[in-house]
């Protein structure tokens, strides 16, 4: 067994102990779906509030975005701060495990619980209120996997410039919330005035929601909303890569 596999079994352990960042990650999204389908009259239904189309075909893609953004925002962003700021990737340096590795064992849990609670949402959509799910998979998977990328850039950038956990934490709220809103968790996108609209094409998780609703409806993301999230995975990416400091 490898280093890594070892690491992020340990790290997998750490993330269940804690019962907060287990539930926003695994369970948050479907209770979400089952709160918006009982306060939303006709959810499964067209809607002449939500421009004639079904309002669960609009939420759902806005609840995959926000799992996105919670994971990467609260918990993988807090953990590696809280790692530098012990000491913890300090003193990994000097075993023949290399605090890159540990990076990758919180990527490969994050990660992981990412898609479960995905999962679990569009399971929990499908048998309490018959979503039928996305009409274009492979543009959905596409759409996903860049914006769950240019989060994790956007985290690892905070965490790499960022002097302690409580700037981080501090930091990551600021963006945190914004986020959420420009990807359409209070106001879908479509629904948006035309200023907000332009602002949340420009941003990673409103690009991402707004390219997993297009895969949702059948069709395939436009490509400004796929190269912004694909631009934010590269760049932030890279920056986190050049500026992170272990201690």
């Amino acid at each position: 067994m490898s280093a890594l596999t070892r690491l992020t079994g340990a790290e997998a352990r750490l993330f269940l102990r804690e019962p907060v960042s287990a539930f926003f990650a695994l369970a948050f999204p479907a209770v979400l779906v089952i709160v918006l389908g009982n306060a939303i009259p006709a959810f499964s239904e067209p809607s002449p509030d939500f421009g004639g189309q079904r309002p669960i075909n609009l939420y759902l893609p806005i609840v995959l975005a926000l799992a996105i953004g919670t994971v990467t925002m609260t918990s993988l962003l807090s953990v590696l701060a809280q790692y530098r700021e012990r000491g913890v990737l300090k003193r990994l340096a000097t075993t023949p495990v290399k605090p890159s590795a540990l990076i990758g064992a919180q990527l490969g849990v994050n990660v992981a619980a990412l898609v479960a609670g995905s999962a679990l949402m569009m399971l929990t959509a499908a048998v309490a209120f018959g979503s039928r799910g996305p009409e274009n998979w492979p543009a959905l998977l596409v759409a996903y996997l860049l914006g769950a990328g240019a989060m994790t850039g956007v985290a690892l950038f905070i965490a790499a410039v960022t002097p302690n956990a409580r700037a981080s934490a501090g930091i990551g709220t600021l963006v945190y919330f914004p986020m959420l809103f420009f990807a359409g968790v209070w106001t879908p996108g479509d629904m948006m005035p035309d200023g907000a609209q332009r602002v949340a094409d420009f941003t990673p998780l409103g690009a991402a929601s707004q390219a997993m609703q297009a895969a949702w409806s059948g069709d395939w993301p436009q490509p400004l909303h796929l190269a912004v999230a694909a631009g934010y995975t590269l760049i932030t990416g890279a920056l986190a890569i050049r500026l992170f400091r272990w201690q």
